[in-house]
């Protein structure tokens, strides 16, 4: 794992399982790699382009605290329902960090440098293309699972209770932005 990757995502080390935290951050090295966007981008570019052009909220800043969100959330859970709904804490770590790594393929920069959704990702959303990235690093399914289920297409099937948690993170921080009455 390198320093720039950890400097991007400390929360990695939250992660207690070395293979998966490894296989995690490896997930996210392809996506760089692959990616018109380096991680200063990621740190100016608004996290969705769903909600108009004023949007302030970074993609990293969004993505940081879905993670914190999720992992809170999943800590209360084990704690408050004494084993009766379990939650792995390294699969839901592993897959806040992965919900959106592949925005990464779906988004490029236009020549003002402001992010637009791609050609690829028109027709491939960041949920599908993130599975992909994710077993090609090795990810176990029930963390491709997340990534597969946090978004509205998960709204087809049943998720994991790691996948609710992501999902429910994921769009209480977004929903807002897009629909909330205001008074």
């Amino acid at each position: 794992m390198t320093q720039e990757l950890l400097s991007l995502w400390p929360e990695l080390e939250w992660i207690k399982d070395e293979d998966l935290r490894e296989k995690t951050a490896r997930t996210w090295q392809l996506a760089l790699e692959r990616s018109v966007l380096t991680p200063n981008d990621l740190n100016r570019i608004p996290f969705t382009l769903l909600c108009g052009p004023d949007l302030k909220v970074t993609f990293m800043d969004h993505k940081r605290s879905v993670v914190h969100i999720a992992r809170d959330a999943g800590n209360k859970i084990n704690e408050m329902y004494h084993g009766e709904l379990p939650v792995n804490m390294d699969v839901l770590i592993a897959g806040a960090i992965l919900a959106d790594v592949a925005k990464l393929l779906e988004y490029v920069l236009d020549e003002n440098g402001k992010a637009i959704q791609g050609t690829y990702g028109k027709y491939l959303r960041h949920p599908f293309s993130g599975v992909s990235l994710a077993e090609e690093a090795g990810v176990p399914a029930e963390v491709c699972h997340i990534i597969a289920t946090h978004a509205g297409e998960g709204n087809m099937v049943k998720r994991t209770t790691e996948a609710y948690i992501v999902h429910h993170a994921d769009f209480m921080t977004f929903l807002p932005f897009k629909e909330r009455l205001i008074v």
